[in-house]
């Protein structure tokens, strides 16, 4: 299993030097990738009341694709993912092309995990349409592989719409796409379009009986499934590295191929405290 780290999101701040000291301490550490977390805005929770959503307009979010392009240009070797872009509330063709210039200039460091998203004040603000994100999502994987893989593309969905047209340039290869969620119709996609899968649980039965069903339905459509990446996330905060390591092993024993450490909530208030954390855990999971 490979061992990474999520971006600090909140924790980080905005300055440029400790962004570029954290990707290349995570990268010094052994960190294999870097998840982020997305969202493009955030709701003011005084006005909309009740507000329930997790995030509000006061957790900061550093926009993805501009992050890693920064992150690509100071790193060698660390793969980057989003956990998970809410692919639904964008362009589509605008993201083919942005994940196609990240994947350009990181030289293939670069993996597209997606998701639909829970944040409606979010769609309002992007133009987009809440109520059928999940059934955009599958022509959205669709239409973007057509648009990386093939120089000129027409094509006819239900929502998108193109005319000979390509993007240029284009990737050496396909960007891996991994789904993020737990939801029956989302398994479904992810075993017949995913990559890996995102879970959104611990290494419990509820995340067993996913694997088993997303491994079912490959095995089903005569899709592989050695080679489909299971991307888990465990928390600095409330731990310790008997924990840690006890949690690993749970998700090497459920097939889990990745998982990063979140350090973000556990009191690290500058990049040397974050790494410190994150050498901590992968001192304690790594054998």
């Amino acid at each position: 299993m490979e061992y990474g780290i999520v971006f600090p999101h909140d924790e980080i701040g905005s300055d440029p030097g400790a962004i570029k000291a954290f990707a290349q301490g995570a990268e010094a550490l052994g960190a294999t990738h870097m998840l982020i977390y997305d969202h493009v805005l955030g709701a003011d929770a005084d006005v909309h009341v009740p507000w329930t959503g997790p995030y509000d307009k006061d957790v900061a979010f550093h926009e993805p694709f501009t992050l890693f392009a920064f992150i690509a240009a100071v790193t060698d070797k660390i793969v980057m993912s989003t956990a998970v872009l809410i692919l639904p509330q964008r362009q589509t063709a605008l993201v083919a092309k942005q994940v196609a210039q990240l994947a350009i200039l990181s030289e293939g460091r670069f993996r597209l995990g997606i998701g639909t998203g829970w944040n409606t004040v979010e769609y309002e603000a992007l133009n987009e349409d809440f109520t059928n994100r999940g059934k955009r999502q599958e022509e959205q994987v669709d239409l973007m592989r057509k648009l990386w893989a093939e120089e000129t593309v027409t094509y006819t969905g239900k929502w998108h719409t193109v005319t000979a047209a390509g993007l240029n340039p284009r990737p050496a290869a396909t960007i891996p796409i991994w789904f993020g969620g737990g939801a029956p119709a989302l398994l479904e996609r992810c075993a017949r379009l995913g990559d890996g899968w995102v879970p959104v649980m611990g290494p419990n039965d509820s995340a067993k009986a996913a694997i088993e069903t997303i491994r079912a339905q490959r095995e089903a459509a005569g899709l592989p499934w050695e080679g489909f990446g299971i991307q888990a996330q465990a928390q600095i905060r409330g731990g310790n590295p008997k924990r840690w390591h006890s949690h690993a092993e749970r998700w090497k024993g459920l097939g889990g191929t990745h998982l990063a450490v979140v350090t973000q909530g556990a009191g690290n208030s500058n990049v040397d405290q974050h790494l410190a954390a994150a050498q901590a855990y992968f001192e304690s999971v790594e054998p």
